[in-house]
């Protein structure tokens, strides 16, 4: 069943919407009153990633909170890469994947991840699914891309925890259905800047963080989010990172 949540979220953002569905959350464990609307929502008021954008967490009172998640994370050594293979976490996109927001809404993961973070999103005509173009505000890097299909490769999905990543943390004796839905989950997916995506690869942040310095508290959270929702342990030096980020 849909997440009432993710239902709304993408409801906000059918053909016809100019807006995006970008908010302006404010206040504790919401973003901050500075965060503009372009940044859209805060991950401490966006626990299961249907609201779009990556806010930047600024007030003592959040960073605070941002470390008390982090901190409760385990750690342990990152594992040999061998067996890794994407298919591994289901072909690249599936909408069914069960147990996720916005699973079986006839529409892939790319088209929905687009939809929920685009502005001034159009889509192919007679389709409620496909993105042919829109405005994307890449926290990753702060700037806005007027995106276009014909050059599809300028976006491209981001796994904030990266597929390979969770593969050599424990996702090698998951059970086919938990890959499924790591690599599907809204919590776990940004549309970002395709060189900084392909920068990225499948590091930590203890070897990566977002070139946008603003947003790299919000970006431990995240990948704290999802690693506390999957019960997947951190290394000591990304764990170390990501409370650095978050420390004033």
């Amino acid at each position: 069943m849909l997440h009432v949540g993710a239902a709304l979220a993408a409801g906000a953002v059918l053909t016809g919407c100019t807006g995006g569905g970008l908010s302006d959350e404010s206040g504790s464990s919401g973003g901050g009153s500075s965060a503009s609307a372009k940044y859209g929502a805060s991950p401490l008021a966006d626990p299961d990633g249907t609201k779009p954008g990556l806010a930047p967490i600024s007030s003592e009172t959040d960073e605070a909170t941002a470390r008390e998640l982090i901190t409760k994370l385990s750690t342990k050594g990152r594992g040999p890469k061998t067996g890794y293979d994407r298919d591994e976490f289901g072909y690249a996109w599936m909408d069914t994947a069960d147990g996720v927001p916005l699973a079986r809404n006839g529409c892939d993961t790319r088209n929905d991840l687009l939809k929920l973070h685009g502005r001034n999103v159009e889509l192919r005509a007679g389709s409620d699914c496909v993105v042919v173009s829109m405005d994307l505000y890449d926290p990753y890097t702060g700037k806005d891309i007027a995106w276009k299909k014909a050059k599809a490769i300028e976006v491209q999905i981001d796994h904030v925890v990266p597929l390979s990543y969770a593969w050599q943390m424990g996702a090698a004796r998951w059970g086919k259905g938990k890959r499924q839905r790591l690599a599907n989950d809204v919590l776990n997916l940004l549309p970002v800047s395709g060189s900084t995506n392909s920068a990225k690869r499948d590091s930590g942040p203890a070897s990566w963080l977002p070139p946008n310095k603003a947003v790299r508290c919000s970006y431990a959270v995240r990948f704290a989010q999802v690693a506390a929702k999957y019960e997947l342990p951190v290394t000591s030096a990304d764990k170390t990172m990501m409370l650095q980020q978050c420390s004033a």
